[in-house]
């Protein structure tokens, strides 16, 4: 019986894992991706624009 032990804590690590990669999986997408989107990109260009305080364009 010390193998049920030994397996039971990988076996359960496993369990949660799927069951996170499947929620990830769900969430992605759905009504709610314009606005994730708008935000990633609005951040995205903050981020560009603090880089280069003068306003020119990278070349």
């Amino acid at each position: 019986m010390e193998y049920v032990s030994a397996l039971l804590p990988p076996v359960v690590m496993a369990a949660f894992f799927i069951a996170l990669v499947v929620t990830i999986v769900k969430s992605q997408g759905g009504p709610n991706k314009a606005k994730e989107d708008a935000a990633v990109d609005a951040a995205l260009a903050r981020a560009e624009a603090a880089r280069q305080p003068d306003g020119s364009a990278a070349s």
